[in-house]
């Protein structure tokens, strides 16, 4: 592949000469479970979401279940979530014993905020806006149907750290925020990582606790926890890979500033950012009715390609206890034939994006009605 969809490790070829003295660091004192490093991961990355506590975990997943907990979410419960997702949101629900229920979503992929208000019953206890692709949901008139319904918001923002809306981070607007910091994200580590952030002190503290099989200290149980420690090696990556991820969200704005402006957009239907927004791009995702048609010629032409996601969770044979079928979710279901993710990364040159350019601007002209 000329230009893999995306790029570990030209990530790792740059980085390899600083960062490995920083592994070794870590080996070398011989603690490998919590301590020092995440610490310093926990107070950096709070300030960068705009929330008082961070507390870093094995995954995303995990912090969305755990985020749940907190909630009090359990058995018999409903929250509310799109069915676009990763299959994690949802996981994370089914995991603490409730249900999910799905709202259909907008243009822009994320969840609509007029079909919310219509799915709350006696039994929501939670809703989880997904801020997909890097662009954060619009939660001012989610905020007002919590606010009105006393409602507490979980988000997901595994795919939108840095990301703002009216200037305020990802991840700050709602009881909680959850993140993933897996290889494919923006801020990536090495394997499985992830965390959550929150305002609220007991919060944390109780997260803290349940994170480590519940433990208050060496021998003390008062609630039974899991293990869900993120690696200490992971932290010192992530400790490492945070100081770049200023420079890391503007290459990729920069990448998908291009494509914007030069991408055929009578052919390709591409969602713009509006004038309050700040996406991070985790992924850079176009529609066209002629998607499967288009894989096959990039692949031809060595340019590696995704689909985030091809099968909405309702549609997926482990929901159908749930009882959805086709046509349920209309928007959701004809995103998922048109959607592609092209590359996006920060390690792209500008070679590489005039000549993703060139091969799709060609498609469309040959391919145009």
């Amino acid at each position: 592949m000329k230009i893999p969809y995306v790029d570990l490790k030209a990530q790792w070829s740059v980085e390899k000469k600083e960062l490995l003295p920083q592994i070794n660091k870590v080996l070398s004192k011989g603690q490998y479970v919590l301590g020092g490093e995440i610490d310093k991961f926990e107070k950096n990355i709070s300030k960068i979401c705009g929330s008082k506590y961070a507390v870093a975990l094995n995954s995303g997943t995990d912090a969305l279940t755990l985020g749940l907990k907190l909630l009090g979410v359990g058995r018999g419960d409903e929250v509310i979530t799109p069915p676009n997702s990763f299959i994690s949101s949802t996981t994370s629900i089914t995991h603490v014993g409730a249900t999910p229920v799905f709202v259909d979503v907008l243009n822009d992929q994320n969840i609509d905020p007029n079909q919310i208000e219509k799915r709350i019953t006696k039994k929501t206890k939670a809703i989880m806006p997904v801020h997909l692709t890097g662009r954060v949901c619009e939660m001012k008139p989610i905020l007002r149907i919590a606010k009105k319904y006393k409602i507490p918001i979980i988000e997901d923002a595994a795919q939108s750290i840095g990301s703002k809306y009216f200037n305020q981070p990802s991840g700050s607007f709602g009881e909680i925020g959850c993140f993933s910091a897996h290889p494919l994200k923006n801020l990536n580590a090495c394997g499985d990582a992830g965390f959550l952030v929150t305002n609220n002190y007991n919060f944390y503290k109780k997260a803290k606790i349940l994170r480590n099989h519940g433990l208050e200290d060496r021998n003390k149980v008062n609630h039974f926890g899991f293990i869900s420690r993120m690696d200490i090696i992971q932290a010192a990556i992530l400790n490492f890979r945070i100081k770049k991820i200023d420079s890391t969200v503007k290459k990729r704005r920069s990448n998908a500033q291009f494509y914007l402006n030069n991408l055929d957009r009578s052919f390709y239907f591409i969602n713009d950012e509006k004038e309050y927004q700040f996406n991070t791009y985790h992924t850079f995702v176009i529609q066209t009715d002629k998607r499967d048609k288009l894989i096959n010629f990039l692949n031809k032409n060595g340019i590696g390609t995704a689909i985030h996601y091809p099968i909405p969770i309702h549609l997926q044979p482990a929901s159908k206890y749930l009882k959805y079928k086709k046509g349920s979710f209309p928007i959701t279901e004809e995103q998922s034939k048109k959607i592609l993710t092209i590359p996006i990364h920060q390690n792209l040159s500008r070679a590489n994006l005039s000549l993703i350019v060139k091969l799709m601007n060609k498609f469309a002209k040959q391919n145009f009605k």
